[in-house]
């Protein structure tokens, strides 16, 4: 389905009915233009190769190579592709190779149609869309050791609503329920991130939960 406006988003999935779900899932979203589709690492490259889609949501496993390798290379050739991970692999190895290949998204194919559809708008409006699950990889990886000495020092400057919604970033939150948790609406929940994110000086989620982390400018707990 082609419409005239809107993203053009690329899946790469080898597994017929997930590939089928997530291509229908999107494309019952007004707002993406179209929706490509792909099975494996070589006709990924061919579409990248073709034009440069707005979003490329991609599977780590793939038959003929790793999605790892795929993301790395929309980030050379294709530099305004927004790469997001969709996939069943969980574990603190892959997900911190994707994210260093430059995915700046994690889903686990557990998300729901709403949550991947939003998820898709997140990323378009700057932000970086992790799954629940993930971000408790995330929070264990960085919460073991203790501050270093030499962790940047001083006031980023956030807001009290600001450091509100960095605390549930870090419990895990998504948007939405970042939104819901400090009754505000989703547009103004993203515009505060954006501004953690600035002040920060970071790109990622990850890269927040660290800050905070690290800058102890939030106490680490689980989600509610």
């Amino acid at each position: 389905m082609t419409r005239a406006t809107g993203p053009i988003v690329l899946v790469v999935e080898d597994d017929a009915p997930t590939r089928e779900y997530i291509v229908a899932t999107l494309e019952a979203d007004d707002g993406v233009q179209r929706v490509d589709k792909a099975s494996t690492f070589d006709e990924g490259a061919a579409c990248l190769r073709a034009g440069a889609p707005d979003v490329m949501l991609v599977d780590l496993g793939l038959p003929d190579g790793n999605g790892i390798d795929l993301i790395r290379l929309a980030r050379e050739r294709s530099p305004r592709t927004l790469s997001m991970v969709i996939t069943a692999l969980g574990d603190e190895g892959s997900i911190f190779s994707a994210l260093e290949a430059g995915a700046l998204g994690y889903l686990l194919k557990s998300e729901g149609p709403d949550d991947l559809r939003l998820a898709v708008a997140q990323l378009l409006e700057g932000g970086a869309p992790i799954s629940p699950g993930i971000a408790s990889h995330l929070l264990r990886r960085f919460s073991d050791p203790a501050p270093s000495s030499d962790a940047r020092e001083g006031d980023p400057g956030l807001t009290r609503r600001e450091r509100e919604a960095l605390e549930l970033i870090v419990k895990g939150f998504t948007y939405q329920e970042v939104a819901d948790a400090m009754n505000i609406t989703h547009n103004t929940a993203t515009s505060h991130i954006r501004s953690i994110y600035r002040k920060l000086e970071v790109r990622s989620r990850s890269e927040a939960v660290y800050e905070a982390i690290s800058q102890g400018i939030v106490t680490i707990e689980g989600k509610n």
